[in-house]
């Protein structure tokens, strides 16, 4: 996965140089696959690759997650 992620990247950042430093009538369009290529292929994949394993509720915010936060407040307020 992560090969297809950095060919991918590697694609759409030579797709966007080439459509800046290339005279070619077709330039602007290199420029948008690019970054059509970054935006709705790259990111999604590594996302989708960093995240996979993860249980998303560690990261939730739920009302015993505040209730230690404010106790960790109070105690480090007390000196």
């Amino acid at each position: 996965m992560k090969y297809i992620i950095a060919l991918s990247f590697i694609a759409s950042v030579a797709s966007i140089i080439c459509g800046y430093w290339l005279e070619v009538d077709y330039g602007q369009k290199l420029i948008g696959f690019g970054v059509l290529g970054l935006f709705f292929v790259v990111i999604p994949l590594f996302t989708y690759h960093r995240w996979k394993d993860r249980d998303a509720k560690e990261y939730m915010l739920t009302k015993e997650k505040i209730e230690d936060m404010r106790k960790k407040e109070g105690d480090k307020r007390r000196f």
